[in-house]
């Protein structure tokens, strides 16, 4: 038992002594050196290395919903999680951070970013007419079933919400079905669409559907506070109006609450000074008309 030329052969038995392992084991390895389970293996991995390069935030167990729902491929839990720790691959908000990490890649410029006379880069949320700008940017809130995720879409010229999903994961899907959601609403062309650099704006399916549909991608600087203030002041709108108000038992619940607030208050009957006290869906009604005069 030796390497093919080497000088000192070592006698199969005394091999196998030494090292724990049996004859025979060692005569069934020799004859099938890769096993059919070890082929299944790899091709899984190769799979899990697909599905999370999509998307990094998935960890194993949302990995293994992925797999059978998108590729057919059944296997438990247990499996992916030792093939996703053999293959380093894990959820990219479970990595431990130190203070100086850094926050991943961004995939677009900032185009709503501009640099006053002192240097300062700042944000302007401007737009002159419907669908030139979108902001768009995911909230969660606790209930006693566990946090819902809401990723809402914000259109800068009237503040209407204009494309929002609802779930109780927090994965790229979730802001792709918001998008989708915008984009059969409004049927947007060119419009910028800018958000922070939450893995879920960053996941390729994401990226794609942004181009598929002639739409382009903005995202803020690597914690740069106040690069999506417009998006997180409807969210404090949410957070004091439904969100604060009471406990929630359940995730149904919650939502029912979150869209009747959006679809008849939020955008209907809340009047805003930046709108000249007029509601979102006003101020959209009376420039289409102005347009078409």
């Amino acid at each position: 038992m030796a390497a093919t030329g080497a000088r000192i052969r070592v006698p199969v038995a005394v091999a196998c002594r030494v090292l724990g392992l049996t004859t025979a084991g060692y005569y069934k390895w020799l004859k099938d050196p890769v096993s059919q389970r070890d082929w299944d293996d790899a091709h899984l991995i190769n799979v899990l290395h697909d599905l999370h390069e999509d998307d990094a935030t998935l960890g194993y167990r949302f990995l293994t919903d992925e797999l059978e729902e998108e590729h057919g491929i059944k296997a438990g839990e247990n499996r992916v999680h030792r093939l996703c720790r053999i293959a380093g691959i894990t959820a990219s908000h479970h990595k431990k951070r130190g203070k100086s990490g850094k926050a991943g890649p961004a995939p677009h410029d900032d185009l709503l970013a501009v640099t006053d006379k002192h240097g300062v880069v700042r944000h302007e949320f401007t737009a002159t007419a419907p669908n030139q700008v979108w902001l768009w940017d995911i909230s969660e809130h606790p209930t006693r079933e566990g946090k819902l995720y809401i990723c809402a879409i914000k259109d800068v010229f009237s503040n209407k919400i204009v494309g929002y999903s609802i779930d109780s994961r927090m994965k790229s899907g979730l802001a792709m079905s918001a998008m989708r959601n915008a984009i059969a609403l409004r049927s947007p062309s060119g419009t910028i669409c800018h958000s922070d650099r939450g893995g879920q704006f960053r996941a390729k399916k994401v990226l794609r559907l942004l181009k598929n549909n002639g739409l382009k991608g903005s995202m803020g600087r690597a914690y740069g506070a106040g690069d999506n203030a417009s998006m997180e002041s409807f969210f404090s709108l949410l957070q004091k109006n439904v969100l604060d108000t009471r406990r929630w038992d359940t995730r149904e619940d919650l939502r029912l609450a979150i869209v009747t607030w959006i679809e008849t208050k939020y955008n209907r009957r809340r009047r805003q000074r930046a709108l000249g006290k007029l509601t979102p869906v006003e101020f959209e009604m009376i420039y289409a008309a102005a347009d078409a005069a």
